[in-house]
């Protein structure tokens, strides 16, 4: 834990790449530990070596000292030469979850006594994306920016995130059907110069949260200042559906429009001219006159084949 451990040699490969400090590794090798059972050497970032470098040592772990036992760490496997790979045992190691994340960062707000909103923290651990390292960093950073109170609106300005409540507009008025306050709110956003593309991340998670509140009630869903339950009543399974991919191909899409920020309300648009139910009714009532004179019960079986024929013709429009 100190470091002090005489058989134990930590090697940085992305700084001894080549096949003269292999070739050192190899010549100190053949020596016996001096304390330990084993000598071992952890070459850290093992991929950074050069292929010459990685033919040298391929003698020595073809045929490695019986007190040598080698550690490499990587986080590219596969630029490993498959004749090393083959010599090795592999052990993948797991990304941590947000909920871990989340839990250890919170114990060191609690031993340190600096306040921090829950969101802030969930930002955090999200933008941390399964690193410890990276969290603490971020951490540090969140501290210094926000003069140690931790807050949702001023860690979302430090990583650059879009407001949860931008994106609950935009969610609002697409639910509304309101194309003008919708183009309105994409105006708004673009005040602070987002990145488009994290702005439709953000969307894609909102209605992420929404299809699992509306098809699986049961399981908790954090809000983050997106009124779940109220979207989740307003909208259909299906519709959040067909908006959620079309999030993900506007993400997609971004580097193929001409600008960002076009690409981006051409996404909402996309989801504004897909509203299902809307658009089965007007097809089912072409002539208000001639629906207002039939009966509830024609109007109402009319409008059912509408919904079925958008149904059927859904998939092949979102494609």
């Amino acid at each position: 834990d100190a470091g002090r451990y005489i058989d134990l040699l930590e090697i940085d490969a992305a700084s001894n790449t080549g096949v003269d400090n292999v070739r050192e590794l190899i010549e100190n090798a053949q020596y016996m530990p001096s304390r330990g059972k084993y000598k071992v050497y952890l070459i850290d970032e093992v991929h950074m070596l050069s292929k010459p470098a990685f033919n040298a040592l391929l003698k020595t772990l073809e045929e490695p000292p019986e007190h040598v036992k080698f550690l490499f760490a990587t986080t590219d496997p596969e630029k490993l030469l498959v004749t090393v790979l083959s010599r090795c045992l592999q052990f993948n190691l797991k990304r941590l979850d947000e909920a871990q994340i989340r839990g250890q960062v919170g114990k060191i707000l609690g031993a340190e006594g600096i306040e921090a909103d829950d969101a802030a923290v969930r930002q955090l651990a999200h933008a941390a994306d399964g690193s410890l390292r990276d969290a603490l960093s971020l951490l540090d950073q969140a501290i210094a920016y926000t003069g140690g109170k931790l807050d949702c609106a001023a860690v979302a300005t430090m990583l650059g995130t879009v407001d949860r409540n931008r994106v609950q507009a935009l969610l609002a008025a697409l639910a509304d059907g309101d194309g003008a306050r919708l183009l309105d709110e994409a105006a708004q956003l673009a005040e602070f110069s987002p990145d488009w593309g994290s702005v439709l991340d953000a969307v894609s998670e909102a209605l992420h949260r929404i299809q699992v509140k509306q098809l699986v009630p049961s399981v908790e869903v954090a809000s983050d200042a997106i009124d779940v339950e109220a979207l989740a009543s307003q909208l259909r399974p299906e519709l959040v559906q067909l908006w959620y991919q079309m999030a993900l191909n506007g993400r997609r899409d971004l580097g193929h429009a001409p600008s960002p920020r076009s690409g981006f309300e051409m996404s909402l648009l996309r989801m504004l001219a897909f509203r299902p139910e809307t658009a089965g009714m007007q097809a089912s009532t072409p002539n208000p006159v001639a629906a207002s004179s039939s009966s509830p019960q024609e109007r109402s079986a009319a409008a059912e084949r509408a919904r079925a024929v958008m149904a059927d013709s859904m998939p092949v429009a979102a494609k």
